[in-house]
Order: structure tokens, then C-alpha cells, then sequence
């Protein structure tokens, strides 16, 4: 049985290791994403990470295509009850749809909860700080959506540490429900940001971090070597240009000696790595087939020694 964790102090209780719907409609079909939620419920996994504009960077999508294809998936399995669906607001969905007023709010709410098919939102986040839009304001739309049992609890990404304290203060100050999870860029590769500024005020204040690009685009699993790799996916090019470098090489090779130990692999240990660290409740990472879901399935029983520890973090540092 995998130990659950909760989302800061909302109650909501995760298997930590999130599935990033961020490939549903993009680089894997309906068909083949049923395939791969049904995979993830059956091995005991019940978080999944979305957003409303999901997948409009695609030629010929809006935005919408993930909330679709879970809500269809939700609708044709009954699984609701056994997922908690985290999804997002505030990315542009079009011309004036985009932010974090509160009457944008309540209609990309409706918009999310009918592609999802579902009653009501376990993790509802901020996708972008909006700093023409008053914290409070943003807030007060929040909190009338938990109100009407249409969102369980909020969460923010891309927020700086010094906007995230404020948000939480004025939360505290005018009685109104908080962030209680954090959503950053963080990896192996990707660490300072957020340790340096956001992991502080997510430890002090009982903030869940649930991580994005935690395989770093897929560069982590081990899968970009040299620039030719970059034909391998559709995120490859981007991969190999910001990650395939003397730095990024080192720590490909500690992962590969980690992975060579516990007779598992690169991915599965980067993810360990995140899961081991202060302050983590949930990496979020993506699969496009069965096989790649195992591997990250894999990972959260993976338990890493300090030498582990220390050679990952010598290589990253």
C-alpha cells in the first residue's frame, strides 16, 4: 500500500506522483489516454494534473482537449469517486479569457467542470499570478466557488515566493480560503528558483508542492544523449537545447549510476530524488505509453540511501 499524502492542509490525500494530462489530446489520442488512466488507477495511483488550456498550442486546438478526454474518460469508467482531478485557470483561452478576475473565474469554472464532466473540482489552481487582479478579489471568486461545492480546494503556479506570502496573508487577513499547494518548475536540473525562493515560504506555511516538468521534458529519462535525440519526441528540440549541456550530461551520468544500484532506471530515480527531498508532496510527470507509465509507477517505491542523495546532488548542484 503507498502512503498517501496530503495536499498542504486541505485534507485531500494523494498517492504522491501526479500523471500530467498535459499529453492528452496532443501526443496520445483518446483511446490510447483511456489506456493509459486505466493503467494508473489499476496500479493504485489516483492523482491527475490538468489546466483549461491544455492542449491549444497544438495547430487547430482551442485549449479545452485534456479536460475533454478525462471528462470523457470520467463519464464512460465511473471513476470519479477514485481520482483526485486537479486542473487549472488564468492561461489564455482566447480574446478576453485569460486571468483572474472573478467573473472570468466563475466562467472558465463552468467551462473546466463541463469538459470534465464532473460536479465539482478536487484542486483548483491559479495557472498564472495576475497582478492587475487584487489578491483578494481573486481570492473571494475562490472562495465562492467552495462554497457551492463546486471546487474542494486552491492551489497557485508561477507564483514568485514573495507573491505567494502575500496571497497567504491576505487570505489570513480577510478570512478567505488560501493556496494550499504550489505548483513550480522543479528538477534535478531545475532547482534553484524554487529552492531558494519558494521552498521557504512553502515549508513555513504548510504549502503541498506538486512539481512540474519533474523529468525535465523528458531529458531526465535519459532519452536525449546527443542533438540528433531531439527527433525523439515532440518536446525534444526544446530538451536538447536547454538541457543537453556539460552540466546536464553530469547528471545524466549520477542518475545512470543510481539507476545501475537499484536496477532501475534514469526516470525512476530522478522522480525518487524529488520525492526524497523536503517540502514535496507530489512531482507531476507524464507517459505516452504503458510502458513509460510503469516506469514512473515504479519510482515511488524506489527508496534512495544518503550516498544516493549525495551523488545526485554533487552532480545537480
Amino acid at each position: 500500500m503507498i502512503t498517501q499524502r496530503s495536499l498542504g492542509r486541505s485534507g485531500i490525500q494523494v498517492v504522491p506522483l501526479a500523471f500530467g494530462g498535459n499529453v492528452f489530446g496532443w501526443t496520445v489520442d483518446e483511446a490510447q489516454s483511456f489506456r493509459l488512466l486505466d493503467a494508473w488507477v489499476d496500479a493504485g495511483f489516483n492523482f491527475i494534473d490538468t489546466a483549461d488550456m491544455y492542449s491549444s498550442w497544438v495547430p487547430g486546438h482551442q485549449g479545452g482537449e485534456s479536460e475533454s478526454i478525462i471528462g470523457n474518460w470520467l463519464k464512460a469508467t465511473g471513476k470519479r469517486d477514485q481520482v483526485v482531478i486537479a486542473t487549472k485557470v488564468g492561461k489564455p483561452m482566447g480574446p478576453g479569457k485569460s486571468g483572474l478576475k472573478p467573473a472570468y473565474i466563475r466562467q472558465a469554472v463552468e467551462a473546466s467542470l463541463k469538459r470534465l464532466r464532473t460536479d465539482h473540482i478536487d484542486l483548483y489552481q491559479s495557472h498564472d499570478d495576475d497582478a492587475d487582479t487584487p489578491l483578494a478579489e481573486t481570492l473571494g471568486a475562490f472562495a465562492d466557488l467552495i462554497r457551492e461545492g463546486k471546487v474542494r480546494a486552491i492551489g497557485a503556479s508561477n507564483y514568485s515566493g514573495a507573491r505567494l506570502q502575500e496571497a497567504l496573508e491576505v487570505s489570513e487577513r480577510h478570512g478567505l480560503p488560501r493556496y494550499e499547494t504550489l505548483q513550480p518548475l522543479y528538477n534535478l536540473y531545475d532547482r534553484q528558483d524554487f529552492e531558494a525562493d519558494l521552498l521557504p515560504v512553502c515549508q513555513a506555511q504548510g504549502v503541498g508542492v506538486i512539481t512540474f516538468y519533474a523529468l525535465a521534458a523528458g531529458f531526465l529519462s535519459g532519452k536525449y544523449r546527443k542533438p540528433e535525440d531531439a527527433s525523439k519526441s515532440a518536446r525534444g528540440k526544446g530538451a536538447v537545447a536547454k538541457y543537453l549541456n556539460p552540466r546536464g550530461l553530469a547528471i545524466l551520468d549520477a542518475l545512470d549510476a543510481v539507476a545501475a544500484r537499484h536496477a532501475s532506471t534514469p526516470a525512476q530515480v530522478a522522480l525518487a530524488w524529488q520525492l526524497g527531498m523536503p517540502g514535496i508532496t507530489a512531482p507531476i510527470a507524464s507517459a505516452t505509453s504503458l510502458d513509460q507509465l510503469q516506469d514512473l509507477v515504479s519510482a515511488v517505491a524506489l527508496k534512495l540511501d544518503e550516498a544516493d542523495m549525495q551523488r545526485l546532488e554533487k552532480a545537480s548542484r
